[in-house]
């Protein structure tokens, strides 16, 4: 079987959509953190688990998974134009103006987000060019009245009923 190209695979699984989630923690009194799209919840309930792959490459990876508490917010609609300034190569500036919430141990978290998790590390494996993180769950915190933030077909886009 001939090998897929690469450009063709990311263009295919650009048609899932996917949450998007910040993944923020506090490292030396700082907060570090970076932008998810492969975040995918209940890869177990007992104990709860979810889990996100990141670039083997990434940089900002190796410094928050010291934190003892790592947050993972789910990004709202509204909160589009916060994620290229927190995925930015520009450390220093990615969560200014973002209101956020920094916890004991740690976790940082996003006001306004839609779901907001305080996890710690579980397990991380490789995954070819990624690596996947499982994350356990120690505490959430849901808005209902919020909606999330989707990336689809390599853009940001907003949930609305069919009908």
């Amino acid at each position: 079987m001939a090998t897929l190209a690469l450009t063709r695979i990311e263009d295919a699984l650009a048609h899932v959509p996917s949450a998007v989630a910040a993944v923020a923690a506090l490292v030396d009194g700082v907060p570090e953190g970076l932008v998810a799209t492969s975040l995918s919840v209940g890869a177990s309930f007992d104990p709860p688990l979810v889990m996100f792959a990141v670039r083997e490459a990434s940089t900002t990876w190796p410094l928050l998974r010291t934190s003892p508490r790592i947050g993972v917010s789910m990004l709202a609609a509204e909160q589009a134009a916060a994620t290229h300034r927190l995925a930015s190569r520009t450390r220093h500036s990615r969560f200014e103006g973002l209101a956020r919430e920094e916890r004991e141990g740690g976790a940082v978290l996003l006001g306004g987000s839609s779901l907001r998790f305080e996890c710690s590390v579980h397990a991380e494996t490789p995954a070819g060019d990624h690596r996947v993180v499982l994350l356990r769950v120690h505490s959430l915190e849901v808005d209902t009245a919020v909606e999330p933030l989707v990336y689809h077909r390599s853009g940001f886009r907003e949930l609305r009923d069919a009908s």
